[in-house]
Protein backbone atom coordinates (compact mmCIF):
# COMPACT_ATOMS: atom_id res chain seq x y z
CA UNK A 1 0.00 0.00 0.00
CA UNK A 2 1.35 3.21 -1.13
CA UNK A 3 0.12 6.54 0.57
CA UNK A 4 -2.86 8.70 -0.57
CA UNK A 5 -2.94 12.47 -0.08
CA UNK A 6 -5.52 14.58 -1.11
CA UNK A 7 -5.62 18.84 -0.97
CA UNK A 8 -8.70 20.89 0.41
CA UNK A 9 -8.35 24.57 -0.35
CA UNK A 10 -5.25 25.47 2.56
CA UNK A 11 -5.18 21.72 3.79
CA UNK A 12 -3.30 18.98 2.97
CA UNK A 13 -4.70 15.30 4.73
CA UNK A 14 -2.20 12.24 3.87
CA UNK A 15 -3.20 8.93 5.12
CA UNK A 16 -0.50 5.43 5.40
CA UNK A 17 -1.09 1.99 7.04
CA UNK A 18 1.84 0.75 8.33
CA UNK A 19 2.79 -2.64 9.85
CA UNK A 20 4.66 -1.08 12.54
CA UNK A 21 3.01 -0.53 15.70
CA UNK A 22 2.46 3.42 16.88
CA UNK A 23 5.46 3.40 19.56
CA UNK A 24 7.90 2.90 16.65
CA UNK A 25 6.30 4.64 14.59
CA UNK A 26 6.09 7.68 17.31
CA UNK A 27 9.88 6.66 17.58
CA UNK A 28 10.57 7.55 14.05
CA UNK A 29 9.08 11.05 14.11
CA UNK A 30 11.08 11.68 17.37
CA UNK A 31 14.67 10.05 16.83
CA UNK A 32 16.41 12.89 14.92
CA UNK A 33 18.57 8.99 13.24
CA UNK A 34 15.15 7.90 11.36
CA UNK A 35 13.53 11.45 10.77
CA UNK A 36 16.99 11.56 8.77
CA UNK A 37 16.43 8.42 6.75
CA UNK A 38 12.80 9.30 5.85
CA UNK A 39 12.50 12.88 5.69
CA UNK A 40 13.40 14.02 2.52
CA UNK A 41 10.86 11.28 0.53
CA UNK A 42 11.95 10.35 -2.90
CA UNK A 43 12.52 14.14 -3.90
CA UNK A 44 15.77 15.39 -0.77
CA UNK A 45 18.13 13.89 1.79
CA UNK A 46 18.48 15.04 4.85
CA UNK A 47 22.18 15.09 6.42
CA UNK A 48 22.03 13.27 9.26
CA UNK A 49 23.76 15.60 11.73
CA UNK A 50 21.59 18.50 10.34
CA UNK A 51 18.86 17.11 12.74
CA UNK A 52 17.65 18.32 15.91
CA UNK A 53 14.91 17.32 18.57
CA UNK A 54 13.91 19.26 21.59
CA UNK A 55 10.76 17.23 22.22
CA UNK A 56 8.43 19.62 24.37
CA UNK A 57 5.56 22.18 23.77
CA UNK A 58 8.05 25.13 22.79
CA UNK A 59 10.92 22.81 21.88
CA UNK A 60 12.48 22.95 18.44
CA UNK A 61 12.50 20.63 15.74
CA UNK A 62 15.00 21.60 12.71
CA UNK A 63 16.62 20.05 9.50
CA UNK A 64 18.46 20.65 6.24
CA UNK A 65 17.01 18.82 3.19
CA UNK A 66 19.56 18.44 0.33
CA UNK A 67 18.04 18.54 -3.25
CA UNK A 68 19.21 16.38 -5.78
CA UNK A 69 20.82 19.54 -7.52
CA UNK A 70 22.73 20.20 -4.44
CA UNK A 71 20.77 23.30 -2.69
CA UNK A 72 20.13 22.94 0.84
CA UNK A 73 16.91 24.39 2.94
CA UNK A 74 16.79 24.84 6.90
CA UNK A 75 12.83 23.38 7.84
CA UNK A 76 12.74 24.35 11.39
CA UNK A 77 8.98 23.61 13.11
CA UNK A 78 7.84 24.80 16.49
CA UNK A 79 5.95 21.74 18.59
CA UNK A 80 3.14 22.94 20.31
CA UNK A 81 1.66 19.51 21.47
CA UNK A 82 3.45 16.70 22.04
CA UNK A 83 1.12 13.06 23.41
CA UNK A 84 3.30 10.05 22.89
CA UNK A 85 2.42 8.08 21.42
CA UNK A 86 -0.41 9.16 19.87
CA UNK A 87 -0.11 12.97 18.39
CA UNK A 88 2.37 15.39 17.91
CA UNK A 89 1.20 18.93 16.76
CA UNK A 90 4.08 20.95 15.22
CA UNK A 91 4.47 24.52 13.59
CA UNK A 92 6.71 26.07 10.88
CA UNK A 93 7.28 29.57 11.93
CA UNK A 94 7.68 31.36 9.29
CA UNK A 95 4.67 30.56 6.98
CA UNK A 96 2.61 29.80 10.03
CA UNK A 97 1.84 25.91 8.61
CA UNK A 98 0.31 23.54 11.21
CA UNK A 99 1.15 20.10 10.68
CA UNK A 100 -0.47 17.25 13.01
CA UNK A 101 0.88 14.10 12.96
CA UNK A 102 -2.20 10.80 14.48
CA UNK A 103 -1.04 7.63 15.12
CA UNK A 104 -4.24 5.23 15.74
CA UNK A 105 -3.65 1.29 16.20
CA UNK A 106 -5.03 -0.68 13.51
CA UNK A 107 -4.22 -4.66 14.56
CA UNK A 108 -0.45 -5.61 14.70
CA UNK A 109 0.01 -2.13 12.64
CA UNK A 110 -0.73 1.86 12.58
CA UNK A 111 -2.87 3.87 10.85
CA UNK A 112 -0.89 7.39 10.01
CA UNK A 113 -2.27 10.70 9.60
CA UNK A 114 -0.86 13.53 8.61
CA UNK A 115 -2.82 17.08 8.45
CA UNK A 116 -1.65 20.45 7.16
CA UNK A 117 -3.15 23.48 7.81
CA UNK A 118 -2.68 27.16 6.66
CA UNK A 119 -0.51 25.59 3.78
CA UNK A 120 0.83 28.84 1.91
CA UNK A 121 -0.14 29.24 -1.47
CA UNK A 122 2.78 27.77 -2.73
CA UNK A 123 2.19 24.12 -0.98
CA UNK A 124 -1.15 24.28 -2.40
CA UNK A 125 0.19 21.92 -5.55
CA UNK A 126 -0.36 18.56 -6.84
CA UNK A 127 3.45 18.26 -6.28
CA UNK A 128 3.52 19.63 -2.69
CA UNK A 129 0.63 16.12 -2.22
CA UNK A 130 2.71 13.50 -3.98
CA UNK A 131 5.82 15.17 -1.77
CA UNK A 132 3.71 14.54 1.49
CA UNK A 133 2.65 10.93 0.17
CA UNK A 134 6.43 9.97 -0.78
CA UNK A 135 7.45 11.10 3.04
CA UNK A 136 5.56 8.63 4.66
CA UNK A 137 5.94 5.91 1.73
CA UNK A 138 9.92 6.27 2.46
CA UNK A 139 9.09 6.10 6.63
CA UNK A 140 7.19 2.82 5.51
CA UNK A 141 10.36 1.50 3.95
CA UNK A 142 12.73 2.67 7.03
CA UNK A 143 10.42 1.02 9.22
CA UNK A 144 10.25 -2.07 7.50
CA UNK A 145 14.39 -1.88 6.95
CA UNK A 146 14.57 -1.52 10.53
CA UNK A 147 12.38 -4.11 12.05
CA UNK A 148 13.69 -5.51 15.35
CA UNK A 149 14.97 -9.43 14.47
CA UNK A 150 12.89 -12.15 15.22
CA UNK A 151 15.13 -13.61 17.29
CA UNK A 152 14.75 -10.84 19.68
CA UNK A 153 14.84 -7.24 20.16
CA UNK A 154 17.60 -5.64 22.34
CA UNK A 155 14.63 -3.71 24.34
CA UNK A 156 13.57 -6.94 25.64
CA UNK A 157 15.84 -8.06 28.68
CA UNK A 158 17.61 -11.72 28.46
CA UNK A 159 18.10 -14.35 31.08
CA UNK A 160 21.89 -14.14 32.17
CA UNK A 161 23.64 -17.06 30.94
Amino acid sequence: MTARAERHGDELIAHRRLTAGPDRVWTAFTSPASIAAFWGGSHATVPPGSVTVDLRPGGEFALDTRAPDGRTRRLRFVYVSVTAPHELVFDEPVTGLRTTVTLRPAGDGTELTVHQRRLPPALRTDQAADGLAAILDALAAHLRDDEPSEKGDENVPTEPA
